[in-house]
């Protein structure tokens, strides 16, 4: 029997040089850790400086928090790039909207990536309060972790939307991630201010419910 697939997750910003392949790389590195071979990170821009490598400043970033900038390309977000994937994060709700205009059947697969990790912050504090946790991801498939955890990963989506109502922001614009692209050094520091709590929540999350053979994430 073939192996199951990693849980595929996309992340989307314009260029794909500053803020998805900052999200890209550092997710990679602490799912790596969570469950080896367990999920496949990606990314893509809608307007994708194609080919070119992440700017220098966002390398930077992901270097300080354990993961690896190197031999990364820019691509361009296509329907082809889409197909497949479990799940979308994107760096602002208008990159939600492309993703959309691609491919309407992702609707309740994308969300922005501030806006995801909110709604497990939500799931974790109710885990928290009831003294329980969901499911663990390595409670069924005869023990599998990999078949468990995509299991429990695409099933992620539906349980995170339900408590979207509970997470709604004040001010929409904290759904998104500033783009720091040909702006000072300052900039990119308010982005890896934005966009760092909503990987440490996801990584969290992801800790919390790893499947019974899992190990836990270290760098963030």
């Amino acid at each position: 029997m073939d192996s199951p697939a990693p849980v595929r997750i996309l992340t989307v910003c314009t260029g794909n040089i500053c803020r998805s392949p900052v999200a890209e790389r550092l997710l990679q590195a602490g799912l790596n850790q969570v469950l080896p071979g367990g999920f496949e990170v990606a990314s893509a821009g809608t307007r994708a400086m194609v080919g070119d490598p992440m700017q220098p400043i966002s390398a930077d970033i992901v270097s300080t928090f354990g993961g690896d900038p190197e031999n990364f390309a820019a691509r361009q977000l296509t329907p082809k790039i889409l197909r497949g994937v479990d799940l979308v994060l994107t760096m602002t709700s208008g990159h939600r909207g492309e993703v959309l205009q691609l491919d309407a059947s992702f609707l309740k697969r994308t969300f922005t990536i501030r806006e995801f990790a909110r709604m497990l912050d939500v799931l974790d504090e109710r885990a928290a309060a009831s003294e329980s946790k969901e499911p663990a991801a390595g409670a069924s498939h005869d023990g599998d972790p990999l078949a468990a955890n995509q299991t429990f990963w695409r099933g992620l989506p539906a349980r995170a939307a339900a408590v979207r109502h509970l997470t709604l922001p004040a001010d929409s614009s904290e759904n998104d991630i500033i783009d720091p692209y040909r702006r000072a050094p300052e900039v990119y520091r308010q982005m890896e201010d934005e966009l760092a709590p909503a990987i440490v929540s996801i990584l969290r999350h992801a800790r919390l419910n790893a499947p019974a053979r899992g190990t836990r994430a270290g760098s963030l």
